[in-house]
């Protein structure tokens, strides 16, 4: 009797894949999801497309709406306002030329919070001695229980100064 079987070799980027397919078709299942769907998708594409005319600029900048072919931008700033007027005419040339029916453009300044900003840590910076003395310690360390988690801390710690020299 032959049986087959089950293993499924793992394939690099299937996992983000299946998140993001699980995700759609969550939204799709749901009704009042399901209808704000094509706009999300259309404004996204759209987000993506200013960012790639004006990269610099669009990177604190985002597509608040766009209906009867009038788009709006939320911008952070009167100062990035006014430097984005300025360019105004090549955003929405560029724009036509990828498809988008652009007629007019507005922007309306308002404070915006940056999602997922990478936050700056402070470091401690030990003096070589130290990290030598916390090496000593950990690799003279007892291998027991009671020992197991400073040894973990220990070699997570010394791993990070390692990493960040």
């Amino acid at each position: 009797m032959m049986r087959t079987s089950s293993f499924i070799p793992y394939q690099q980027g299937t996992q983000q894949h299946r998140t993001a397919k699980g995700a759609t078709d969550f939204l799709r299942a749901h009704d009042k999801m399901a209808a704000i769907m094509p706009t999300v998708t259309r404004i996204a594409a759209l987000q993506k497309d200013c960012a790639a005319i004006l990269p610099a600029m669009f990177d604190s900048c985002f597509v608040l709406s766009f209906e009867a072919d009038n788009l709006v931008l939320a911008i952070p700033n009167a100062a990035i306002a006014s430097k984005l007027k300025q360019q105004l005419p090549k955003l929405q040339d560029s724009l036509r030329k990828r498809g988008w029916q652009v007629i007019a453009i507005r922007l309306k300044v308002q404070v915006i919070q940056k999602i997922a900003k990478k936050e700056i840590s402070k470091q401690l910076t030990l003096p070589s001695g130290a990290i030598s003395a916390l090496a000593t310690l950990e690799n003279t360390l007892e291998d027991s229980p009671t020992n197991s988690a400073l040894k973990a801390a220990l070699g997570a710690m010394l791993r990070r100064h390692r990493t960040n020299e």
